[in-house]
């Protein structure tokens, strides 16, 4: 089953949520948009510093909304979240060791989505280098180590990642030798994710449950933008009195963002928003509208009868 239920409340929010986005956008298609957006009800689940066990925190009821939540697309820079989440578990089973390198490595990709520490975290988890291309044999085996974190999110059963692929590194301009043979003529083995996935990885780490307690702590810490900020494309639209938990991703025809937030007086929330548009202006104004149009909707959103 889905994480998240759907809540008629939340639904009849959303679609007004969307209306309104396509008046002020009207030459944005339905397919340039994706959103999920999860509400946490009192008792808070998530946060708690990792007070509630994995197998009890599953069981909760969670409500959301969501618009094409289910449709894979090129999530730029926010795969480094899920290569965050593979190497914390890397570490805590021992599979390889920490160091002060892999540490800068990983506050780096978090906070500034950095392509050459991401390249290292890709190199760490899957024993694999870019470099000229190889002959057939060689490069089998190379695909099937760069392949690790794919049989790794794979094992975790989620539905919420069918149809995606995580095991491309990020770059500024393109992919060479070896790692150009790799994505595919047509770059058809591109990096693909989905909001729904999204979602669920990063209520696992706020719900203090992605690999362990101390772990999950370590990615919130992470995470955690101090406002203002300019590693979040929605901080702006944010009251100075909350907290934000934020990843980026930028691609050239698109910003995405995935936040956790807290504002005294609402209900916390965890909004994944992916835009795509052809046009560049259109593109920088949409996620901070659609944002912001979630904010003034929360005031609205009244407690679950769960």
């Amino acid at each position: 089953m889905p994480f998240f239920q759907p809540n008629e409340q939340l639904e009849a929010l959303g679609a007004a949520i969307l209306g309104k986005t396509w008046n002020q956008f009207p030459q944005l298609a339905p397919n340039q948009i994706a959103l999920t957006w999860i509400v946490y009800d009192s008792p808070v689940i998530v946060n708690t510093g990792g007070a509630i066990a994995a197998e009890e925190f599953w069981q909760y009821p969670v409500r959301g909304f969501s618009y094409r939540g289910v449709e894979t697309f090129e999530p730029g820079e926010l795969v480094q979240l899920f290569y965050l989440v593979a190497l914390q578990d890397w570490l805590e089973t021992n599979m390889i060791n920490n160091s002060p390198e892999i540490d800068r490595a990983l506050r780096n990709m978090t906070t500034h989505s950095s392509h050459d520490a991401t390249s290292l975290i890709v190199d760490i988890l899957s024993g694999t280098t870019s470099g000229p291309q190889l002959a057939p044999e060689p490069f089998s085996t190379w695909q099937y180590q760069r392949n690790i974190v794919n049989r790794y999110y794979q094992s975790l059963g989620w539905e919420e990642l069918k149809g995606t692929n995580i095991n491309q590194k990020t770059w500024s301009e393109g992919y060479y030798g070896r790692e150009r043979d790799f994505v595919g003529p047509m770059l058809e083995n591109c990096n693909r994710l989905t909001a729904h996935g999204i979602a669920r990885l990063f209520h696992s780490i706020i719900g203090g449950v992605a690999v362990s307690r101390a772990r999950s702590q370590a990615m919130m810490h992470l995470l955690h933008r101090h406002l203002p900020t300019s590693h979040s494309y929605i901080a702006s639209t944010l009251p100075p009195q909350s907290q934000l938990w934020s990843k980026t991703g930028q691609t050239p025809i698109g910003y995405h963002e995935a936040a956790y937030i807290e504002i005294p007086q609402l209900s916390p929330y965890l909004l994944i928003l992916v835009t795509q548009s052809q046009d560049p202006p259109q593109n920088q104004d949409l996620l901070p509208f659609l944002a912001q149009s979630i904010l003034q909707a929360m005031p609205e959103v009244s407690p679950s009868s769960q």
